[in-house]
């Protein structure tokens, strides 16, 4: 499979986002960042770690449905289908790092990889160049947000590149196991993630599920050190409550400690993150109470393939299906607060 130097892919950055219906070619005497490089609905990029753009022109002379994912498990284009002879065009910013997942994980595959799937996969054509002016959004969290190495779990910032327009990229920085306490603590964290925030970028954080015996003062001066720093690179951060865990009561409700997040100490984690949100002028997304409306007015069994309770009774981590759910109640807030336009790019 040929690959390509950093030379090539700054050259074929001039090519800009509206694709030509023939073969990836050669520009500037050098190979254009194209097809080439994909074999069996797989393609590899060999490029350094940054933030590039991906234009794709999907679709054949048969009726298609294509779903791209790319580095560790990302959905970055959601099943798109396509009629026979009408190719469209889709694109979307997509961050690439080491380690690629979780970042106390391994390192993963140098470049960019992509997966070409879904029902009935077309991918006609592809450019990959560097993004220009991409505005990040960098998650901060656990494992109930990570970027999750293996089936059948997904965190919701897994799934949300999918709902972001090219030019927002999604910097996964949650990590399994973390409370608000080890996240400031562990270098591959706090100290990895801060020095990268830009002005404007973006930071969502939401910590809480395995701060269990974090006391409700450490807790709160945490969320406070997480958004002043923040705030300290030009950032704008943005508090998430956390999910909710799926543990009813036998009247159909969430209405205890377990599924509300109040921790051994009787620290309530969401009402703390809310006065911390108002005290600090910080946008709050309460995804605690829209999970909880969610799960709740699903029920005890239409609830469960949200979480892995099918698979690992596990009422805690969310299944893919789960986790595209909950990622779109994220974007939805976002939207509305007028933190991220509405919708995709439509390219051509």
């Amino acid at each position: 499979m040929r690959r390509f130097t950093v030379a090539a892919l700054t050259a074929a950055a001039t090519l800009g986002t509206v694709l030509a219906a023939a073969p990836a070619e050669a520009h500037g005497g050098r190979p254009a960042l194209g097809l080439e490089n994909c074999a069996a609905n797989a393609c590899h990029f060999d490029v350094p770690a940054g933030t590039y753009d991906v234009t794709v022109r999907l679709g054949g002379e048969s009726a298609a449905s294509t779903k791209v994912t790319g580095e560790t498990r990302r959905t970055l284009l959601a099943e798109t289908a396509t009629e026979a002879g009408r190719p469209v065009f889709r694109s979307f910013t997509v961050n690439v790092r080491t380690p690629e997942g979780e970042p106390t994980g391994a390192d993963g595959t140098p470049g960019l990889d992509l997966v070409i799937g879904g029902a009935a996969p077309a991918l006609a054509d592809i450019r990959v160049t560097p993004a220009k002016r991409a505005r990040q959004i960098f998650l901060v969290g656990d494992s109930t947000v990570c970027d999750q190495p293996g089936d059948p779990y997904s965190g919701w910032g897994q799934q949300l590149p999918q709902y972001l327009r090219k030019g927002a990229s999604v910097a996964n920085y949650a990590d399994s196991g973390e409370s608000t306490v080890s996240y400031l603590a562990d270098p591959r964290l706090w100290a990895t993630v801060q020095p990268q925030i830009r002005r404007g970028d973006l930071v969502l954080i939401q910590l809480a599920h395995n701060d269990k015996q974090t006391d409700g003062a450490t807790y709160r001066a945490n969320l406070e050190t997480l958004v002043a720093g923040v705030r300290e690179k030009g950032g704008r951060p943005v508090l998430v409550t956390p999910i909710v865990r799926r543990w009813f009561n036998a009247d159909g409700t969430l209405n205890n400690g377990t599924a509300l997040l109040v921790n051994g100490l009787g620290v309530d984690h969401p009402a703390v993150t809310r006065e911390v949100a108002a005290a600090g002028g910080v946008p709050l997304i309460d995804l605690t109470a829209k999970t909880k409306a969610l799960v709740e007015s699903l029920g005890t069994e239409g609830s469960k393939a949200l979480y892995l309770y099918n698979e690992k009774r596990d009422n805690t981590h969310t299944s893919v299906h789960g986790a595209t759910v909950y990622a779109g109640l994220v974007r939805d807030e976002l939207v509305a607060q007028g933190l991220v336009p509405e919708g995709r790019t439509r390219v051509g």
